[in-house]
């Protein structure tokens, strides 16, 4: 196998890279945009995103990719994986799509998230959702938080010094509205501060004592809503975070998501996702972010394939491994 170097998460925002679309006839289906968000330590101008994005064209010609940023150039896009407030970004990224000439008017969009991307795609759905997704597909996305900090390479100041400010402060307010890990860290021996400060995850997750329902009803309208988890993941900690699931960090207990109060009193509409079969739990073989290019094409053509004439009416560091 020929791999194909991106790094394994990506981060915020919102420019184009757009895949101009071709010219399908009449009888074909409608194709959706895809919106792809990337992970932590990540940026839009890295190689391997833009190959994920030529895969989705190649697969499903037609796609117009829209890759999320936060910034101008990759290098002001990755600080803002580490660095920032993960609610102004999420109102940034919201108010991007809806001006986006192409995705605004599109009938919808499809969505897919890398790791932390995933929970901030989630995010955008909960807290505007125009354009409204269609079908979102998370790849070991923190949905329940993280309980540990991922190590980080020697030499990487920033990921060094974000990890610093998680470890020492993560319930203050610098840590909270300018830590990226921290908005979306989850210990559950520390819930009553995790519940008072946290400024993304506590909110987006309905846990707190009011539950908006408007978050519930905006995530109630996919169609289907897909959940990677990696095998072997030692990056996200725990990795059953990816599926809703709360770890006991003592005896490595496992609560899966059905067991949950945040499913049994149906907090966010997950629930009645399941029942009618929009939920989906699957899992992708190796570490974190290690993507099979056979993974990624079965994907594509699962949850972005075009529209059926039904559907078009009433619808509103990774690594891809080449596979020989």
């Amino acid at each position: 196998m020929r791999s194909i170097p991106i790094l394994a998460s990506l981060a915020a925002s919102a420019l184009a890279y757009a895949l101009p679309p071709k010219t399908t006839t009449d009888t074909d289906g409608v194709q959706l945009p895809l919106v792809i968000w990337h992970g932590l330590g990540d940026d839009f101008e890295r190689d391997g995103l833009k190959q994920v994005a030529e895969l989705a064209e190649s697969i499903n010609p037609g796609t117009y990719v829209h890759l999320i940023q936060l910034a101008g150039d990759g290098s002001g896009d990755r600080q803002a994986t580490f660095l920032g407030n993960v609610t102004e970004q999420i109102a940034y990224v919201c108010e991007q799509l809806a001006t986006d000439p192409i995705l605004r008017t599109a009938p919808a969009i499809n969505a897919l998230g890398f790791s932390q991307g995933g929970q901030f795609l989630r995010g955008y759905i909960e807290r505007c959702n125009s354009p409204p997704v269609h079908n979102l597909v998370t790849f070991g996305s923190q949905h329940n938080g993280i309980s540990e900090f991922q190590s980080c390479k020697l030499g990487d100041w920033l990921c060094s010094g974000a990890e610093a400010l998680l470890r020492s402060g993560r319930w203050t307010s610098f840590a909270q509205s300018r830590v990226i890990p921290a908005q979306y860290f989850r210990d559950p021996t520390d819930m009553e501060q995790y519940l008072e400060y946290s400024n993304f995850l506590a909110d987006i997750n309905n846990e707190r004592e009011f539950k908006n329902q408007d978050y519930k009803n905006k995530l109630m309208s996919l169609n289907r809503f897909a959940m990677f988890m990696f095998e072997e993941d030692t990056v996200v900690v725990p990795k059953e975070s990816s599926f809703f699931a709360e770890v006991n960090g003592t005896t490595g207990e496992v609560t899966p998501l059905y067991e949950r109060p945040i499913y049994k009193e149906d907090w966010l509409g997950l629930k009645v996702l399941d029942e009618e079969g929009k939920l989906d739990f699957k899992t992708s073989p190796g570490q974190h972010m290690r993507l099979s290019e056979k993974v990624l094409k079965k994907t594509f053509e699962e949850y972005f394939a075009p529209l059926k004439e039904e559907q078009s009416t009433s619808s509103h560091g990774l690594v891809v491994q080449r596979d020989h």
